[in-house]
C-alpha cells in the first residue's frame, strides 16, 4: 500500500515496529538474532492482549528458536486483531481507518476511491464505497532481519521458518554466509506455489551489483529465489557501514537499472534447473524480482528520483523514523539526544566488535559507561549474549573483542611489546573503543517498557545514520508519512545537501582517514593500487552526477556547486597523498 518501508534499526528500535505500523499498511523489519530481547518483548506484550505470559527459559531445548518463533507468532496475532478492528472502524475524523487512507500516497487507486467516497453526497454510493474500501485494507509486511555475521544465524533462521507469518520476507544483511545459505536450501517454506507466489520470501541487502549477482546466483542454484534486492548506501546509512571501493550510490543504481533484465535471466536459468531437480517442476517464467533502495533519503524529491528515474519499486526510510515514537522504540533520554544531534555527535566509529565501521551517536549512556570502565582501569564489557564472540587470538573458545576478558588480554600483550608511546596509545585506543552492541542496542526497549533485559546493564547505544542531523524534532507517524509523500516538510537543516552529495562527502572523508592511517603505519606504498582505483571510482561517480544533474528537481544549482567543491577536494587530496 505504501512505496516505503522501515528498515531494521539496531536490535530494539524496530523490534515491535509491526505492532505499531503494520495495520496502516506500512512494512517494517524486526531483528531476530537477540532472543533474550524477544523473550522480554513476549513478557511485555502477552498481557496487553489478555493472555498469560509463559517464559521460555534457557533450560528448554532449542529455547532460542522457540523464543523467536513464538514472538513472531505473537506479533502476527496482535497485528491481525488490529487490522480487523481497523476494518470495522467508522469513517469518522480521528478513526484509524481514516488515518489508514489519509496516509496513503497521493495518486494511488485506493486513495482516489477514498477521496471519491469523502466527496460523494449520495448516501448509497458512499456506503458502497466504504464497504469496498474496507476490503482493500491490507497490513504492511512483517519482515525479519538476520545479520549473517553473528555467531548462530541458523537458529534465528529456524525460528523464522517455523513461525506462522504469511506473505512475509526474510532479509539477509552483512554479506554472504555459505553455511546459512546452504541450510536455506532445505527449507521448503521458501518454495513458490503452483501460481508462482511465495508464502515466505527472501530479500538480500547489498551495496553493489556484483554482490547481488554473486549472492543471487548462489541462492538460485539452491532453488531459492531472491524476491528483492535491497540496495543500501555503503556509508550513508545507520548501523554497520560496509564501504565500497569508492563506488557511489547513483552509478550503482544505474547499473542495476541497466542490467535488470540480464540479472533476472541469469538467476532464472539457475533457479529453473534447481526447481526441476528438487521438485520435478518445469518453470516457464521467472518469479517477480523487486528492487528497493535505502540510505540517507531525506526529501520527497529524492524519494521520487529513486523510484522514477531508477525505476525502483520502493525506498527505505530508517533514521528519520527514530524520531517517530508511533513507529519505533527509543527511550526518552536517547530520543532527546537524537533531536539535538549535530554532525560532531554522529561518527563513523570503530566501536563494533565485528571489525566493520559503525555509525554511532556520541554522548549516550553506552559511551559514558565504556569511558567510565576505562577510567577505572577495567575496560571492556561483561559478555552475556555472545552473538559477536568470534575472536580466538588468546583463547580456544571464541570471545568478543568488546569483552573485558579480551581487552585485558590484548592490552597485556601490547604492554609486553615495548612499543613507542604514540604507537602504543594508538593501538590501545583501537582496543578499548570496542563496545558491547548486543546489550547496548537492546536496552532502549527495556527502559521504554520498564522491563528487565540484563540485570545491572542498562546503558544504551544507538546507531543513526548521518541523516539524523536534518531531523530535529519528534513527529507523529502521519506527519512523517506526509513528509515522505511531499504533503509537508519537517526538515530542520535548510543547508542539507542532496543525499548523493552527502554520500560523496562521506566517501571523501573516509578516504582521507584511510590515507592518513596508512601513511602513519607505513602501509601507504603497499596499497597505492587500491587507493588509485578508489579515487578513480569517485571521479567517475562525480562525472556521472554531472551528466544526470538535470534529473535533480530541487536545488540543482547547489547540487552542481557541491559537486565542484567535492571534485576540488578530491583532487587536492590526490595530489597531496599520491605524489
Amino acid at each position: 500500500m505504501h512505496t516505503f518501508h522501515i528498515p531494521v534499526m539496531g536490535l530494539a528500535y524496530t523490534v515491535d515496529s509491526p505492532i505499531k505500523v503494520a495495520r496502516f499498511g506500512i512494512s517494517s523489519v524486526i531483528s531476530i538474532v537477540e532472543d533474550r530481547l524477544l523473550e522480554m518483548m513476549r513478557k511485555h506484550y502477552y498481557p496487553t492482549i489478555g493472555q498469560e505470559y509463559t517464559p521460555i527459559t534457557v533450560l528448554e531445548e532449542n529455547y532460542r528458536e522457540k523464543r523467536i518463533t513464538d514472538y513472531l507468532n505473537l506479533v502476527n496475532t496482535i497485528v491481525a486483531s488490529q487490522v480487523e478492528k481497523l476494518r470495522n472502524a467508522a469513517f469518522e475524523k480521528g478513526s484509524e481507518i481514516v488515518k489508514y487512507f489519509e496516509m496513503l500516497p497521493e495518486g494511488s487507486l485506493v486513495k482516489n476511491l477514498y477521496r471519491k467516497m469523502i466527496n460523494t453526497t449520495n448516501a448509497i454510493e458512499k456506503l458502497d464505497l466504504q464497504a469496498f474500501l474496507r476490503k482493500q485494507v491490507k497490513p504492511g509486511s512483517i519482515d525479519v532481519n538476520i545479520m549473517t555475521k553473528t555467531v548462530d544465524p541458523i537458529t534465528a533462521l529456524k525460528g523464522y521458518v517455523n513461525c506462522n507469518l504469511n506473505c512475509s520476507s526474510l532479509v539477509f544483511s552483512a554479506g554472504m554466509d555459505p553455511k546459512l545459505y546452504n541450510y536455506l536450501e532445505s527449507c521448503n517454506q521458501f518454495d513458490a506455489d503452483d501460481e508462482g507466489n511465495f508464502n515466505k520470501k527472501v530479500i538480500v541487502k547489498v551495496s553493489d551489483y556484483r554482490s547481488a549477482l554473486v549472492q543471487g546466483k548462489y541462492l538460485a542454484k539452491k532453488g531459492i529465489w531472491v524476491s528483492e534486492f535491497r540496495i543500501e548506501s555503503g556509508l550513508n546509512c545507520g548501523g554497520h557501514a560496509f564501504a565500497t571501493e569508492g563506488y557511489l550510490l547513483g552509478p550503482i543504481l544505474e547499473e542495476f537499472k541497466r542490467n535488470r533484465k540480464e540479472l533476472v535471466a541469469a538467476l532464472f536459468e539457475l533457479y529453473k534447473a534447481a526447481v526441476l531437480r528438487k521438485q520435478g517442476r518445469e518453470l516457464t517464467n521467472p518469479p517477480l524480482l523487486r528492487y528497493s533502495v535505502q540510505g540517507g533519503i531525506g526529501t520527497t524529491e529524492e524519494d521520487k528520483l529513486l523510484r522514477n528515474h531508477y525505476q525502483f519499486k520502493g525506498t527505505g526510510w530508517g533514521t528519520p523514523f527514530l524520531l517517530v515514537p508511533e513507529a519505533t522504540t527509543v527511550d526518552e533520554t536517547t530520543l532527546k539526544q537524537l533531536c539535538n544531534a549535530t554532525q560532531k555527535e554522529i561518527v563513523l566509529s570503530n566501536s563494533s566488535p565485528l571489525g566493520a565501521r559503525f555509525h554511532y551517536l556520541k554522548g549516550t549512556s553506552g559511551e559514558a559507561e565504556r569511558l567510565s570502565r576505562i577510567a577505572k582501569d577495567r575496560p571492556g564489557s561483561p559478555c552475556t549474549e555472545k552473538h559477536l564472540a568470534f575472536n580466538t587470538e588468546f583463547t580456544t573458545e571464541p570471545i568478543c573483542t568488546a569483552s573485558h576478558k579480551y581487552q585485558k588480554l590484548k592490552l597485556a600483550q601490547l604492554q609486553s611489546l615495548n612499543l613507542p608511546e604514540a604507537e602504543y596509545e594508538r593501538q590501545r585506543s583501537s582496543v578499548v573503543e570496542k563496545e558491547c552492541l548486543c546489550v547496548g542496542l537492546s536496552n532502549s526497549a527495556a527502559i521504554k517498557y520498564e522491563e528487565k533485559f540484563v540485570r545491572t546493564l542498562t546503558a544504551v547505544t544507538i546507531c543513526p545514520g548521518p541523516n539524523i542531523v536534518n531531523f530535529s524534532r519528534v513527529v507523529s507517524l502521519q506527519t512523517m508519512t506526509d513528509h515522505i509523500y511531499g504533503r509537508t516538510d519537517i526538515l530542520t537543516n535548510s543547508g542539507r545537501p542532496h543525499m548523493f552529495i552527502a554520500e560523496l562527502r562521506l566517501y571523501i572523508a573516509y578516504l582521507k582517514e584511510q590515507l592518513e592511517n596508512d601513511s602513519y603505519s607505513d602501509q601507504l606504498s603497499k596499497r597505492m593500487k587500491y587507493y588509485s582505483a578508489f579515487i578513480q571510482n569517485l571521479r567517475e561517480g562525480i562525472e556521472y552526477y554531472r551528466k544526470m544533474s538535470n534529473t535533480i528537481t530541487e536545488s540543482q544549482e547547489k547540487f552542481m556547486d557541491d559537486l565542484r567543491e567535492a571534485s576540488v577536494e578530491l583532487d587536492l587530496l590526490s595530489l597531496k597523498e599520491l605524489q
